[in-house]
């Protein structure tokens, strides 16, 4: 079987594609890292991949805050592209600064069963300062199809400012639950729910939301880096009695390359 072709974006500042390239490798896919530029030229067909990647970084270094710019880039000048790859279903992930990106362009949530947008934001850290650290995540959304089936924790760090996802209107959390669209929360290293705690949630996320997926199930945003931890020797607490087995974000990639292959 011929791997998944999988699109990785990279902007200026983008500096994790090539750890998502390397998780996606792992999980049995061919990644191309790909710059914005090279897409605006139409040198590369996006048609040709199976998956689409927004990686993690400080795009446009943040300028007028974290991944409007490369929103804008997406909304401007990759607007048909975008929406043909999330319509056809074919798997899309953006992660922390992609993320915001996706959110910000209006990719994530999604739109309500009315067909309205729903708005959300990634705004500053409710502590107030970058957070570099450890998270667990609870895979918990059937629907997305990058954790459908999951059941193990997941051990990543984060390494934000802006990752407190907040609604316009709470009320829309119950639109979320309801739809099965909270795909990964944060909670404590035993595995019990976080509560809003710091530094179990590690940013002040509404219900502990650590990302979402749109209401079809194929586009997931986090703000966490799951790449980060594709193998077990990456775990900061390895070779100690207290560190826990397997819990790789590995396994998120291998979901989306899976599905990708049988598209």
């Amino acid at each position: 079987m011929t791997p998944p072709r999988a699109l990785i974006l990279h902007a200026p500042g983008t500096n994790r594609d090539l750890e998502a390239a390397q998780a996606l490798t792992l999980a049995g896919a061919q990644p191309e890292i790909v710059p914005l530029t090279t897409l605006r030229a139409n040198r590369r067909p996006w048609s040709a991949y199976q998956l689409l990647i927004v990686p993690g970084g400080f795009s446009y270094a943040d300028a007028l805050g974290a991944g409007r710019l490369l929103a804008l880039d997406l909304r401007a000048y990759f607007a048909d592209e975008v929406q043909a790859f999330v319509d056809s279903g074919r798997p899309v992930l953006g992660i922390c600064n992609g993320f915001q990106a996706l959110v910000k362009a209006g990719l994530l949530p999604g739109l309500n069963a009315a067909g309205h947008r729903r708005y959300a934001t990634l705004t500053f850290n409710a502590g107030g300062r970058f957070e570099c650290r450890w998270v667990t995540l609870r895979p918990r959304s059937a629907r997305c199809l990058w954790t459908r089936g999951l059941t193990e924790l997941i051990d990543c760090p984060v390494a934000h400012g802006e990752g407190n996802f907040t609604l316009a209107d709470p009320a829309l959390l119950a639109d979320l639950n309801m739809g099965d669209q909270i795909a990964l929360t944060y909670a404590r290293a035993d595995g019990a729910p976080a509560d809003e705690q710091y530094p179990a949630n590690p940013n002040g996320s509404l219900a502990d939301i650590a990302g979402v997926c749109n209401p079809r199930g194929n586009v997931l945003g986090l703000m966490p880096h799951p790449e980060d931890h594709v193998f077990a020797y990456q775990h900061p607490r390895r070779g100690r009695p207290e560190a826990p087995a397997g819990r790789l974000g590995l396994r998120l990639f291998e979901n989306g390359v899976l599905f990708a292959a049988q598209l």
